[in-house]
């Protein structure tokens, strides 16, 4: 396996449990109020810190038991590493332009706090999918 194709499954795994856990601190907080007063802004921000921390640990760890020769990258990989960062790209737009249509609207904070955090994730989600799905596809540029 490549290493950017190991780094792509970390960049998955390490999205998906972090934005979870987000959402399971959020929920759970809630109680009988509405979602909107959860306290969100301390769960995000550790999670996304969590998530970075984990994503360059996991990598270190995963490049330590690379061999020096197989951390080159070809043309083939650079190609698939720019179609999965435009494959995912498109959701930060998404949520950047959802978020500011919903700011112009004067929604609360929550949910365009959440909006631009679901963007980011699900940027991380799909790219790292294309990429995945790439590698073990194949991949044959236009």
């Amino acid at each position: 396996m490549a290493v950017e194709e190991k780094s792509a499954w970390i960049m998955l795994m390490v999205s998906v449990v972090a934005y979870t856990a987000y959402l399971v601190v959020v929920l759970g907080s809630v109680g009988d109020g509405p979602l909107a007063e959860a306290p969100y802004v301390s769960p995000l921000l550790w999670s996304v810190g969590g998530a970075i921390v984990a994503g360059v640990v996991l990598n270190i760890m995963a490049g330590a038991v690379v061999p020096k020769g197989a951390r080159r990258k070809d043309q083939r990989d650079r190609e698939i590493n720019q179609f999965g960062e435009f494959v995912g790209q498109s959701f930060t737009v998404i949520g950047g332009v959802t978020a500011m249509a919903m700011a112009l609207v004067e929604f609360d904070y929550f949910w365009i706090a959440n909006v631009i955090y679901l963007g980011f994730v699900l940027s991380a989600i799909l790219g790292s999918i294309a990429k995945i799905f790439a590698y073990r596809r194949g991949f044959h540029p236009w």
